[in-house]
């Protein structure tokens, strides 16, 4: 399932983004690609062990800490520390999949890449193409978000990131394990949960279909994690 979170970054932390990124470096984009899609990937990357990456990724990780839908939908176990990129005219990211297991820089501990996420730290309008196309079963999807917005996707989905034609698109991208593994389980709680927030709001917490329905999320999370 694909899920576009609006608003983790607020126009004020883009904006400080940006001013701290334009201030160093960037290096080629084929660090972090494996074998197959360094071959397809052309871009740039702040680099991984730079300070201002883990500042600003530290940034980013309270942000979803504190954000109700993207916790709903990714039921995180773990996250991949931030990473940043950069795309100018001509620069793209021919399709690909993510490595199904990532290694936690500067750390021994590996993680299983369930989710996907790209963070955009650019509005439409400052670049041509650039569009994150994702497919699944349903065919391709091109998105393209304004800036502080994110875009969740399951990791198994080939995807790509097409050729800027002008201007230049920043984002940052990283990738969650899941407590639950199960796309389509996943899928059915954040369904689930979603109709129990609306459910407070309309008959309150202590309504009996509220707690019934409760229980039945958190029986089935018990069910279903991986800790």
């Amino acid at each position: 399932m694909i899920h576009h979170i609006p608003n983790i970054l607020s126009p004020e932390q883009v904006r400080y983004f940006r001013e701290e990124m334009s201030k160093v470096d960037w290096v080629n984009g084929k660090v972090t690609a494996g074998t197959l899609s360094a071959t397809v990937k052309h871009n740039q990357q702040l680099s991984n062990d730079h300070p201002l990456t883990k500042h600003l990724g530290d940034i980013i990780l309270e942000s979803l800490g504190q954000h109700p839908l993207f916790l709903s939908a990714a039921i995180p176990l773990d996250i991949i520390p931030p990473l940043f990129n950069r795309y100018e005219q001509h620069q793209s990211f021919g399709f690909h999949v993510d490595n199904s297991i990532r290694r936690v820089q500067g750390s021994q501990e590996r993680l299983r890449t369930d989710l996907s996420c790209t963070l955009f730290l650019s509005d439409p309008h400052e670049y041509d193409g650039g569009e994150l196309v994702i497919e699944d079963t349903y065919g391709y999807h091109e998105v393209k978000l304004p800036a502080g917005d994110l875009i969740l996707y399951p990791s198994t989905s080939l995807h790509e990131v097409t050729s800027i034609q002008s201007g230049c698109r920043l984002a940052s991208f990283f990738w969650i394990q899941s407590m639950i593994r199960d796309d389509s389980n996943r899928h059915m709680l954040f369904t689930l949960d979603q109709s129990i927030q609306q459910l407070r709001m309309e008959l309150g917490d202590q309504h009996e279909q509220v707690i019934k329905l409760t229980s039945l999320y958190h029986n089935l999370i018990r069910k279903w994690a991986e800790l």
